[in-house]
């Protein structure tokens, strides 16, 4: 190209006399007058593919063609497409006191491995069990904070939430699983209603099994038991321990994951808990003279924070929603046919089991729901569950 020549208000007359031969020939592209300025290029045929002038070589650069510039735009795409994240998936940390390999932790994780295939691996459920996170507050606190977004719960790690649900727990009320069905059906509504308005969905409503007391120490009778042993408290809940001594009973407050070093330790010495659970955690081998009177059910639900469970997509939740349903029932079959198992097993293995009067229970039962009823649980939830109760054994 050549090289190009600036005017400012000269004439062409003078212009031309001080361009040079070679440069005569172009066309002015605008002449000014006073500081306005035009600049004089060389027309277009006759510019050379390069040119060189005074020891530099200009190239023009070439005009890119359709199908470079279409290619150019899938490559800027593709480049764009892999930087992107993939799609995120959405993880439910849940926490647990279900042993590793029992039989909540076995159907759990199925239930896991069934939420992933449902929604096409955006869902993940990772468990954490055997108290790995804490006992059952610690995995309340952590689900406020964000660090976990689910648990599976009795209604004593619920009662940090709301307090309704543990009502069925109270001691000598729900006598039979007939009864608790009947209980359930009608209660379990409004018992979710109460962890709604706190921010917790319930997925699902199951059993650990009825309670009974284990202890380390063989008691010769019930009067005995209540007067001398150290019966474990679940911490957390100040009227729980009062409500123990209504009973006539010496609670130790601990920590749930405390239970068996305590037991070792001579801190506790009785503990009520199903036989189900106590051969999974191998607490009968600390505590191996069993009182044969079922003293309370114990109740649970898997819960998530409904803040995470939004997260994901409403048709997704649906299923999740009927999977967790479906494996509630196989858990409470499994629960109830392997209570009886457990403790078969347990007596072939040392297990001793002592038979004391029921009525002293009762009556320390009733003792114990003085507190309960007000303190530990909402009066009018209390009065609703009894009521109930005595419908289902009357039809029972």
């Amino acid at each position: 190209m050549k090289k190009q020549i600036w005017t400012c208000g000269m004439n062409a007359a003078a212009r031309d006399a001080k361009a040079s031969p070679a440069d005569r020939s172009v066309r002015p592209f605008c002449r000014g007058r006073g500081r306005r300025r035009g600049r004089i290029t060389e027309p277009d045929n006759l510019a050379p593919p390069s040119v060189e002038r005074a020891g530099f070589r200009f190239t023009p650069t070439p005009t890119p063609t359709k199908v470079q510039r279409i290619l150019f735009s899938i490559l800027i795409l593709a480049v764009l497409l892999v930087a992107l994240p993939a799609r995120a998936d959405i993880v439910i940390k849940l926490g647990t006191m279900a042993p590793n390999g029992s039989t909540w932790h076995t159907l759990l994780k199925e239930m896991g491995q069934k939420w992933q295939e449902a929604s096409g691996g955006q869902v993940k459920l990772r468990i954490y069990p055997g108290g790995v996170v804490g006992n059952e507050g610690d995995m309340v606190k952590k689900m406020r904070i964000g660090q976990l977004q689910g648990a599976a719960l009795t209604t004593v790690g619920m009662h940090e939430i709301t307090p309704e649900p543990q009502t069925v727990d109270m001691p000598m009320l729900i006598d039979s699983w007939a009864t608790l069905d009947y209980v359930m059906e009608r209660m379990s509504p409004s018992f979710e209603r109460s962890l709604a308005d706190k921010g917790y969905i319930v997925l699902n409503w199951s059993e650990v099994g009825f309670v009974r007391f284990f202890s380390s120490k063989k008691w010769q009778s019930f009067g005995e038991m209540a007067a001398r042993a150290k019966v474990f408290c679940w911490e957390g809940d100040p009227a729980s321990a009062e409500a123990w001594r209504a009973g006539g009973f010496h609670p130790v407050v601990a920590s749930s994951t405390d239970i068996i070093p305590s037991l070792q330790t001579g801190l506790l010495d009785t503990v009520t808990t199903a036989p189900l659970y106590a051969f999974t955690t191998r607490i009968f081998e600390r505590a191996k003279y069993m009182v044969d009177v079922p003293w309370a059910v114990l109740t649970g639900a898997t819960v998530v924070k409904q803040d995470a469970w939004e997260k994901i997509p409403l048709d997704v939740r649906q299923k999740l929603g009927i999977i967790a349903r479906e494996y509630a029932k196989r858990i409470g079959v499994e629960v109830r046919r392997m209570d009886s198992d457990a403790l078969k097993t347990m007596k072939s293995q040392g297990l001793e089991v002592i038979h004391f009067d029921e009525s002293e229970f009762r009556k320390a039962a009733a003792g114990s729901n003085t507190v309960v009823r007000g303190k530990v649980v909402p009066a009018a939830t209390y009065d609703e569950v009894v009521k109930l109760a005595k419908e289902a054994h009357q039809k029972h």
